[in-house]
């Protein structure tokens, strides 16, 4: 018997159009540009020091987010503003062109500090969603569809407002810092492969060697080249490196961002290590240890006090026994909520 889903348009009831939230909570609403991203970022730094979070956005960050091929700024975007032109409320959508498996939207948004407790998150999620379900229609992909949003640990309370709009928590991630003034692990030396600095001639390699690494990793999918090049604003090609086989194929990789809007409010300078992926085939071959050695001496070697990474706590290839086991200990923690379509 074959499991059969209904059609992508009937299970995800985009509505014909996305209402703007309620005039009386105060604001005007139109779309973002790009050129409103130092004022969305100024945003969302007042939220973050609200809220005690352990990381501040980056106006390169904003603009990356707003600058996607693919995006559709006056349809995925909405920002509320205050009777004197200030941004008080973002909210936006986006798509992953790259899907296969299952399709998906992203929604994320903030309210002001001052102007909550006025009913704006609930219509941002309520915007939000709304908007989400009409990317995923467009998607023409006959799959299982998921709304997607990632809220910190640290905010119960914006858990709880997307849980009352039908978001469900389904994975938990945790944030691992290790301090760098401590003997660091011996960099193994493993047959057949060598770690070598980050080659942008390698980086389109890189990108199918990740779509091929997390292909069994839930929620993963793959990257397009489009994709892969978005989500770069603080990439650290200096603190990044590549594991290549005799044959110089990719065979493992640890890609590092270097994020020092975030060393003020950590109270400790760091590299982040974004990506860090080994092929099936070399598992089991200390391969990631390899690349872990490699990347954090490259961070101390400039001067950097810890060494940080996130990680599913279920990752099926048991990277978080093995980032305890090199001396990360957690840090922080996230939740992926979601709504099954």
């Amino acid at each position: 018997m074959t499991d059969t889903i209904a059609p992508l348009a009937t299970r995800v009831a985009a509505p014909a159009q996305v209402p703007l939230p309620a005039p009386g909570l105060g604001l005007t609403w139109r779309p973002a540009t790009v050129g409103d991203a130092a004022a969305i970022t100024a945003l969302r730094v007042r939220s973050q020091e609200a809220d005690g979070l352990p990381y501040r956005a980056s106006v390169p960050e904003t603009t990356e987010e707003l600058a996607p091929p693919w995006r559709d700024l006056g349809r995925d975007t909405l920002l509320g503003l205050d009777a004197d032109g200030t941004p008080r409320a973002w909210a936006h959508a986006d798509s992953a062109p790259g899907d296969q498996r299952v399709v998906r939207a992203f929604v994320e948004g903030t309210v002001d500090p001052a102007w909550r407790g006025r009913g704006i998150g609930t219509a941002l999620v309520a915007w939000s969603q709304a908007r989400a379900r009409q990317l995923l229609a467009a998607s023409g992909k006959e799959l299982p569809a998921r709304i997607v949003t990632f809220v910190d640990g640290a905010t119960p309370a914006v858990a709880v407002l997307y849980e009352a709009a039908g978001f469900r928590p389904v994975r938990y991630y945790t944030g691992m810092r290790r301090p760098l003034d401590v003997p660091l692990p011996d960099v193994p030396r493993v047959e057949g492969a060598r770690v070598v600095p980050w080659d942008p001639r390698l980086d389109d390699a890189v990108r199918v060697a990740h779509n091929d690494v997390f292909a069994d990793h839930w929620g993963s999918e793959p990257r397009t080249p489009e994709q892969w090049s978005q989500g770069r604003a603080m990439f650290a090609p200096e603190w990044s490196f590549v594991a290549l086989d005799d044959a110089d194929r990719v065979v493992g990789y640890a890609v590092s961002g270097r994020y020092e809007q975030d060393w003020p409010v950590a109270g400790f300078t760091s590299g982040y290590t974004e990506l860090l992926g080994v092929r099936r085939e070399w598992r089991g071959r200390r391969l990631a240890v390899a690349l872990l050695g490699t990347v954090m001496r490259a961070y101390a070697a400039d001067g950097m006090q810890y060494a940080e990474l996130d990680v599913d706590t279920e990752n099926p290839s048991g990277a978080y026994g093995l980032y305890a086991a090199l001396g990360y200990d957690v840090a922080h923690s996230s939740t992926m909520l979601t709504i099954e379509l």
